[in-house]
């Protein structure tokens, strides 16, 4: 089974989008609301942008679905806005949407969209993306099965403080020779300074 990484909400990380001041204050009360635990007033605040292509709400009406915040728990709905949010550049989404199809949550299993949606985000930087990559190369799911790349996502997603990831790469060793967790480190460092663009994907 493809190991499930925690589900995180990274406000900080979905991209900026130019709007109204009335779409901008109707985003920044869903912020206040959202933050207060007042999921259902986030929603309604949120709803009618993200209908209109605010890429920001439509990530977060993801994440709301998904977790059941304001709304019945609705994986195929999430997927429904986080496939929005990413066909118009959400890196945030990018990489929900590559995790989803890794393991058929509200969507049917595809492993070569997830490999597609996964590589965006992991380019930007999304670290789900990362743990979503190793999981592929590890289990040779829609590539070959790679253990020192497995290892290269893991470590880099470690290396941004994602402990899971720093999880599963300990657990991988013990598969590895020395020759190559030292070759995935070379690798991991190689990717991380071209800003992971060279990242053998």
């Amino acid at each position: 089974k493809i190991p499930m990484p925690r589900i995180t909400l990274a406000l900080a990380t979905v991209l900026s989008l130019a709007f109204t001041p009335l779409a901008a204050q109707d985003w920044n009360d869903g912020i206040d609301a959202y933050k207060a635990g007042d999921f259902t007033k986030a929603l309604q605040d949120w709803l009618p942008l993200a209908e209109n292509g605010h890429v920001r709400a439509q990530a977060m009406i993801g994440i709301m679905f998904s977790l059941g915040q304001g709304v019945s728990v609705d994986e195929t709905e999430a997927f429904r806005w986080y496939l929005q949010a990413a066909n118009n550049g959400n890196s945030t989404a990018q990489a929900k949407v590559g995790f989803r199809y890794l393991n058929g949550i509200g969507i049917e299993a595809d492993y070569s969209e997830a490999w597609k949606w996964s590589r965006l985000a992991a380019r930007q930087g999304e670290v789900e993306s990362f743990t979503t990559l190793g999981a592929m190369y590890q289990f040779g799911k829609g590539s070959i099965q790679d253990y020192k790349l497995a290892h290269m996502w893991y470590n880099l997603a470690s290396a941004k403080g994602n402990e899971y990831g720093a999880q599963l790469r300990d657990e991988l060793v013990s598969w590895m020779t020395f020759e190559d967790i030292s070759k995935a480190q070379d690798l991991a460092v190689q990717c991380q300074n071209s800003g992971y663009q060279k990242c053998a994907y």
